[in-house]
Protein backbone atom coordinates (compact mmCIF):
# COMPACT_ATOMS: atom_id res chain seq x y z
CA UNK A 1 0.00 0.00 0.00
CA UNK A 2 1.47 3.40 -0.93
CA UNK A 3 2.28 6.06 1.61
CA UNK A 4 0.52 9.41 1.76
CA UNK A 5 1.75 12.66 0.24
CA UNK A 6 1.48 15.66 2.58
CA UNK A 7 1.56 19.22 1.23
CA UNK A 8 3.20 21.37 3.88
CA UNK A 9 2.85 25.17 3.72
CA UNK A 10 5.88 27.27 4.62
CA UNK A 11 5.83 30.79 6.12
CA UNK A 12 5.79 33.67 3.65
CA UNK A 13 7.68 36.08 5.89
CA UNK A 14 10.73 35.32 8.03
CA UNK A 15 10.15 34.53 11.69
CA UNK A 16 6.38 34.04 11.46
CA UNK A 17 6.08 30.24 11.77
CA UNK A 18 4.59 30.41 15.25
CA UNK A 19 1.80 32.67 13.95
CA UNK A 20 0.98 31.00 10.63
CA UNK A 21 1.70 27.25 10.99
CA UNK A 22 -1.07 25.54 13.01
CA UNK A 23 -0.48 22.68 15.47
CA UNK A 24 -2.09 20.04 13.21
CA UNK A 25 0.40 20.85 10.44
CA UNK A 26 3.30 20.68 12.89
CA UNK A 27 2.07 17.33 14.16
CA UNK A 28 1.90 15.87 10.65
CA UNK A 29 5.33 17.24 9.78
CA UNK A 30 6.85 15.65 12.88
CA UNK A 31 5.80 12.18 11.67
CA UNK A 32 7.59 12.38 8.32
CA UNK A 33 11.11 11.28 7.44
CA UNK A 34 11.10 11.88 3.69
CA UNK A 35 10.71 15.28 2.02
CA UNK A 36 10.64 16.71 -1.47
CA UNK A 37 11.77 20.33 -1.33
CA UNK A 38 12.32 23.15 -3.76
CA UNK A 39 15.47 24.07 -1.85
CA UNK A 40 16.94 21.41 0.44
CA UNK A 41 19.05 23.81 2.52
CA UNK A 42 16.18 26.14 3.42
CA UNK A 43 13.76 23.23 3.92
CA UNK A 44 16.11 21.59 6.40
CA UNK A 45 16.59 24.92 8.18
CA UNK A 46 12.82 25.46 8.33
CA UNK A 47 12.12 22.08 9.93
CA UNK A 48 15.01 22.57 12.36
CA UNK A 49 13.59 25.94 13.42
CA UNK A 50 10.25 24.39 14.34
CA UNK A 51 11.86 22.20 17.06
CA UNK A 52 9.57 19.28 16.22
CA UNK A 53 12.42 16.86 15.43
CA UNK A 54 15.64 16.05 17.27
CA UNK A 55 17.02 13.92 14.44
CA UNK A 56 17.23 16.38 11.54
CA UNK A 57 20.33 14.71 10.15
CA UNK A 58 18.43 11.43 9.74
CA UNK A 59 15.74 12.97 7.56
CA UNK A 60 15.92 12.41 3.82
CA UNK A 61 15.52 15.37 1.48
CA UNK A 62 15.32 15.29 -2.32
CA UNK A 63 15.11 18.32 -4.60
CA UNK A 64 11.91 18.97 -6.53
CA UNK A 65 12.27 22.24 -8.41
CA UNK A 66 11.20 23.78 -11.70
CA UNK A 67 14.34 22.22 -13.20
CA UNK A 68 13.46 18.67 -12.16
CA UNK A 69 12.86 16.64 -15.34
CA UNK A 70 9.58 14.69 -15.55
CA UNK A 71 11.43 11.38 -15.75
CA UNK A 72 12.99 12.10 -12.33
CA UNK A 73 9.57 12.00 -10.66
CA UNK A 74 9.42 8.22 -10.82
CA UNK A 75 12.61 8.03 -8.75
CA UNK A 76 11.50 10.73 -6.29
CA UNK A 77 8.11 9.12 -5.73
CA UNK A 78 9.36 5.50 -5.57
CA UNK A 79 9.59 5.50 -1.73
CA UNK A 80 5.99 6.74 -1.50
CA UNK A 81 4.74 3.99 -3.81
CA UNK A 82 6.57 1.54 -1.54
CA UNK A 83 4.68 2.78 1.54
CA UNK A 84 6.79 5.67 2.85
CA UNK A 85 4.80 8.84 3.63
CA UNK A 86 6.36 12.01 2.25
CA UNK A 87 6.02 15.76 2.59
CA UNK A 88 6.41 18.46 -0.05
CA UNK A 89 7.89 21.78 1.07
CA UNK A 90 7.67 24.92 -1.01
CA UNK A 91 10.08 27.83 -0.66
CA UNK A 92 7.19 30.05 0.44
CA UNK A 93 3.48 29.51 0.92
CA UNK A 94 1.62 26.45 -0.31
CA UNK A 95 3.10 23.59 -2.35
CA UNK A 96 1.51 23.17 -5.76
CA UNK A 97 0.33 26.80 -5.99
CA UNK A 98 2.73 28.76 -8.20
CA UNK A 99 5.14 26.04 -7.17
CA UNK A 100 6.79 23.00 -8.82
CA UNK A 101 5.25 20.67 -6.24
CA UNK A 102 2.21 20.30 -8.49
CA UNK A 103 4.14 17.76 -10.62
CA UNK A 104 4.51 15.37 -7.68
CA UNK A 105 0.87 15.86 -6.75
CA UNK A 106 -0.22 14.98 -10.29
CA UNK A 107 2.02 11.90 -10.19
CA UNK A 108 0.49 10.88 -6.86
CA UNK A 109 -3.05 11.07 -8.23
CA UNK A 110 -2.05 9.06 -11.28
CA UNK A 111 -0.63 6.28 -9.10
CA UNK A 112 -3.26 6.02 -6.38
CA UNK A 113 -1.38 7.94 -3.68
CA UNK A 114 -3.56 9.82 -1.21
CA UNK A 115 -2.78 13.56 -1.22
CA UNK A 116 -3.26 15.52 2.01
CA UNK A 117 -3.01 19.33 1.80
CA UNK A 118 -2.24 20.88 5.17
CA UNK A 119 -3.27 24.27 6.49
CA UNK A 120 -0.92 27.25 6.27
CA UNK A 121 -0.36 30.64 4.64
CA UNK A 122 -1.07 31.39 0.99
CA UNK A 123 -0.14 34.92 -0.09
CA UNK A 124 -2.53 34.63 -3.05
CA UNK A 125 -5.60 33.78 -0.97
CA UNK A 126 -4.69 36.19 1.85
CA UNK A 127 -4.25 39.00 -0.68
CA UNK A 128 -7.62 38.24 -2.26
CA UNK A 129 -9.28 38.12 1.16
CA UNK A 130 -7.86 41.52 2.05
CA UNK A 131 -8.41 43.22 -1.29
CA UNK A 132 -12.16 43.79 -1.29
CA UNK A 133 -12.22 42.67 -4.92
CA UNK A 134 -14.43 39.89 -6.29
CA UNK A 135 -13.72 36.67 -4.42
CA UNK A 136 -16.44 34.72 -6.26
CA UNK A 137 -14.72 34.87 -9.65
CA UNK A 138 -10.96 35.29 -9.87
CA UNK A 139 -7.99 34.10 -11.90
CA UNK A 140 -4.41 33.63 -10.76
CA UNK A 141 -2.03 34.37 -13.64
CA UNK A 142 1.34 33.66 -12.05
CA UNK A 143 4.11 35.88 -13.41
CA UNK A 144 3.33 38.28 -16.25
CA UNK A 145 5.72 38.61 -19.24
CA UNK A 146 8.96 40.49 -18.65
CA UNK A 147 9.29 42.11 -22.08
CA UNK A 148 7.51 45.46 -22.11
CA UNK A 149 5.46 44.96 -25.27
CA UNK A 150 4.19 41.57 -24.14
CA UNK A 151 3.53 42.87 -20.64
CA UNK A 152 1.38 45.74 -21.93
CA UNK A 153 -0.61 43.42 -24.21
CA UNK A 154 -1.18 41.02 -21.33
CA UNK A 155 -2.32 43.77 -18.93
CA UNK A 156 -4.80 45.08 -21.48
CA UNK A 157 -6.11 41.60 -22.26
CA UNK A 158 -6.55 40.76 -18.56
CA UNK A 159 -8.35 44.05 -17.94
CA UNK A 160 -10.77 43.39 -20.79
CA UNK A 161 -11.37 39.89 -19.45
CA UNK A 162 -11.94 41.26 -15.95
CA UNK A 163 -14.56 43.70 -17.23
CA UNK A 164 -16.28 41.05 -19.36
CA UNK A 165 -16.35 38.35 -16.67
CA UNK A 166 -16.53 40.67 -13.66
CA UNK A 167 -13.58 38.79 -12.17
CA UNK A 168 -10.44 39.65 -10.20
CA UNK A 169 -7.08 39.19 -11.90
CA UNK A 170 -4.23 38.12 -9.59
CA UNK A 171 -0.51 37.91 -10.33
CA UNK A 172 2.91 38.08 -8.71
CA UNK A 173 6.34 39.45 -9.54
CA UNK A 174 9.89 39.10 -8.27
CA UNK A 175 10.56 41.84 -5.70
CA UNK A 176 13.19 43.68 -7.74
CA UNK A 177 10.64 44.18 -10.55
CA UNK A 178 7.73 45.20 -8.31
CA UNK A 179 8.14 48.91 -8.92
CA UNK A 180 8.44 48.51 -12.67
CA UNK A 181 5.29 46.42 -12.82
CA UNK A 182 3.41 48.81 -10.54
CA UNK A 183 4.20 51.81 -12.75
CA UNK A 184 3.30 49.87 -15.88
CA UNK A 185 -0.08 48.99 -14.37
CA UNK A 186 -0.71 52.64 -13.50
CA UNK A 187 0.17 53.71 -17.02
CA UNK A 188 -1.91 51.21 -18.98
CA UNK A 189 -4.90 50.29 -16.79
CA UNK A 190 -8.07 52.36 -17.03
CA UNK A 191 -8.40 55.11 -14.38
CA UNK A 192 -11.51 53.52 -12.81
CA UNK A 193 -10.02 50.01 -12.50
CA UNK A 194 -9.48 49.04 -8.87
CA UNK A 195 -5.92 47.95 -8.17
CA UNK A 196 -4.74 46.23 -4.99
CA UNK A 197 -1.13 45.80 -3.92
CA UNK A 198 -0.69 43.28 -1.09
CA UNK A 199 2.88 43.78 0.12
CA UNK A 200 4.88 41.63 2.57
CA UNK A 201 1.86 39.51 3.51
CA UNK A 202 2.09 38.33 7.17
CA UNK A 203 5.36 40.26 7.58
CA UNK A 204 6.26 43.31 9.65
CA UNK A 205 5.83 45.68 6.69
CA UNK A 206 2.51 44.25 5.51
CA UNK A 207 0.40 46.65 3.47
CA UNK A 208 -2.81 45.73 1.65
CA UNK A 209 -4.16 48.74 -0.22
CA UNK A 210 -6.93 48.89 -2.82
CA UNK A 211 -7.53 52.12 -4.75
CA UNK A 212 -8.62 53.07 -8.22
CA UNK A 213 -5.78 53.50 -10.67
CA UNK A 214 -6.56 57.21 -10.74
CA UNK A 215 -6.19 57.42 -6.95
CA UNK A 216 -2.90 55.47 -7.07
CA UNK A 217 -1.53 57.93 -9.63
CA UNK A 218 -1.76 60.76 -7.10
CA UNK A 219 0.27 58.82 -4.50
CA UNK A 220 3.90 57.97 -4.04
CA UNK A 221 4.26 54.26 -3.36
CA UNK A 222 7.28 51.97 -3.18
CA UNK A 223 7.06 48.17 -3.30
CA UNK A 224 10.56 47.25 -4.33
CA UNK A 225 12.10 45.19 -1.52
CA UNK A 226 9.72 42.41 -0.49
CA UNK A 227 7.26 40.00 -2.14
CA UNK A 228 3.99 41.47 -3.37
CA UNK A 229 0.78 40.20 -4.88
CA UNK A 230 -1.01 42.41 -7.43
CA UNK A 231 -4.76 42.25 -8.02
CA UNK A 232 -7.15 44.31 -10.13
CA UNK A 233 -10.80 44.37 -11.13
CA UNK A 234 -12.13 46.43 -13.98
Amino acid sequence: MPGKLYLIPVPIAEGTAAQVIPPATLHALAQLDYFLAENIRTARRFISSLKVRNDIQKLRFEELSQDTPPEKLQELMAPVLQGVPAGILSESGCPGVADPGHAAVAYAHAHGVEVIPLTGPSSIILALMGSGLNGQAFCFNGYLPVRHEQLVRTIRRLEQESARKKCTQIFIETPYRNQRLFHTLLRYLSPATRLCVAYDITGQDQQITTLTVNQWRSRRASFSRLPAVFLFQA
